[in-house]
């Protein structure tokens, strides 16, 4: 006579995963809607747990193959909430798809389209011109006054500029910077957008 032992294992494993979600369901659940007041400082659990929220929405993006340009995260208004804004390029299909998984996860409380709402939107980037005789610096200057850029520090043949421009005009930027210029260092942020009150900048 055989005694089988791998199927109450299995029953086991998977009564232990059952509960496990529903803890996680529960602690978000009682996070988002039933403290009346927020404590100014979250335990040290609660956070590592919220951190799980960035970490879920980029393997969204990295397991399906979506093209993903930027992903920026930052807080609110309320400190126990943040915002993620993301750009990226797809069909209205995948889109679609994208907008209903974000919407499935547990931590996110809404998910907003911009695409053709009126909004502000700017991003940070550093451009860093190097190998500059003291006319490429002239000439990196008056670009800097064409963009409305800010000259954020300078060498011997380097000038560090700060762009706070739209993604398309930062877009412009580095082109011209590239034509011109022989060495170009980039660094950019993702951008963050908000919705306009009577005039917009993409």
């Amino acid at each position: 006579m055989e005694l089988s032992t791998k199927t109450p294992r299995i029953e086991v494993v998977d009564a232990l995963r059952g509960f496990a979600v529903m803890a996680i369901l529960l602690v978000h659940n009682l996070e988002h809607f039933i403290f009346p007041v927020y404590p100014e400082s979250s335990p040290e659990w609660l956070t590592i747990l919220d951190a799980g929220v960035f970490n879920a929405t980029f393997s969204l993006f990295a397991g399906k193959s979506y093209n993903l340009k930027s992903l920026t995260v930052g807080t609110t208004e309320e400190e126990d909430t943040s915002r993620i804004t993301i750009s990226t390029m797809c069909d209205d299909i995948t889109f679609e798809q994208i907008k209903k998984q974000l919407n499935r996860m547990v931590e996110v409380i809404k998910v907003m389209d911009l695409t053709n709402v009126p909004i502000h939107m700017k991003e940070i980037m550093f451009a860093k011109v190097k190998k500059l005789s003291n006319t490429d610096k002239a000439e990196v200057f008056r670009i800097a006054q064409v963009f409305h850029v800010e000259t954020a520090d300078i060498g011997e043949d380097s000038v560090l500029l700060e762009c706070k421009l739209t993604e398309r005009r930062n877009n412009e930027l580095i082109e011209l910077l590239k034509q011109r210029f022989q060495s170009v260092e980039i660094v950019r942020g993702g951008a963050v957008a908000i919705e306009s009150i009577a005039t917009s900048c993409r």
